[in-house]
């Protein structure tokens, strides 16, 4: 079998040119660059793209789901047209292998290309992943310690007897003693502050003990001359309609972290299929760049 690189089967090149490495690193780090940079183009022009479809206006702009898909397929063909650019280039530049046989060729270019695109994936991660990584912790770490201090403040609060909880609650508590103004008692601050610990105590297990009831009902009927039985019924609804707010919060807040996940989950999928195709692209285009460069003498 003849040709420009073609050699027998069973012969072994016995040339200098066989203790030389199959490896062109020069080419590879030029394909690995252009393909980098091309990507860095390609997803700058995507998030400008991106921006220009989004509005703040209800019923404009693109969809949550839409942006999302589109994110996608437009990452698939960043990935697509750089690892082609930069597969081509590793093979099209490396230098020219003398007596190596065709399958060994078209090894060595699918390895360039296959290389070429490995580097510039872990300089892109290492460029958009790591930055992105960091204002992330950063922001968990405010969040946790906001939460700390929040923690702590309310722990101090509730054991020194303030009013420093949430405004819902002090409202709420307040929708307890709406009298006419005109018999309105001057201060109710410590009756708040009591009843505000107690509803926080007992919002922890989702239930108004009989004891915690009755006494609450207590200080209502005096504070706003109504019955006892109607107080315990305004206690009553109170704390179930707090309860019932609480679980609804709950609940969404759920919906929203599984949406998230199954968001994350489809879109680190699409992600790696993107990056197989990239790998892919390179190395044939890797192949058919070796091909063009030893049809050179």
């Amino acid at each position: 079998m003849t040709g420009d690189r073609n050699v027998n089967a069973d012969v072994y090149e016995t040339n200098n040119s066989s203790l030389l490495s199959g490896v062109s690193w020069s080419a590879i780090f030029a394909g690995a660059a252009g393909a980098f940079s091309l990507s860095l183009v390609l997803l700058t022009l995507g998030i400008g793209l991106g921006l220009t479809t989004l509005s703040p206006w209800d019923g404009k702009g693109v969809s949550p789901t839409g942006l999302g898909i589109s994110a996608l397929l437009w990452l698939a063909v960043t990935q697509i047209m750089a690892s082609i650019v930069g597969g081509y280039l590793a093979g099209r530049l490396r230098v020219k292998w003398v007596k190596v046989h065709d399958d060994e060729v078209f090894f060595r270019d699918t390895a360039h290309g296959f290389i070429a695109w490995s580097i510039a994936t872990l300089g892109a991660a290492f460029f958009f992943v790591m930055p992105l990584v960091a204002i992330v912790n950063n922001g968990a770490h405010a969040a946790a310690t906001a939460s700390g201090q929040a923690l702590a403040t309310g722990s101090v609060a509730l054991a020194s007897g303030t009013t420093a909880t949430p405004s819902t609650l002090n409202y709420s508590i307040d929708s307890l003693f709406r009298v006419d103004p005109k018999t309105k008692p001057a201060s109710a601050t410590t009756d708040n502050g009591e009843v505000i610990r107690i509803f926080a105590a007992d919002l922890i297990t989702g239930t108004l003990p009989p004891e915690d009831k009755s006494y609450v009902a207590q200080v209502v009927a005096a504070r706003t001359g109504t019955s006892q039985a109607d107080a315990e019924q305004r206690v009553s609804n109170l704390f179930t309609n707090i309860v019932n707010a609480e679980m609804n919060i709950k609940q969404k807040a759920k919906e929203t972290a599984d949406a998230a996940r199954k968001a994350a989950a489809h879109a680190a999928l699409w992600t790696v299929i993107a990056l197989f195709a990239g790998a892919f692209c390179a190395s044939f285009a890797a192949t058919f760049g070796g091909k063009l460069r030893d049809k050179i003498a």
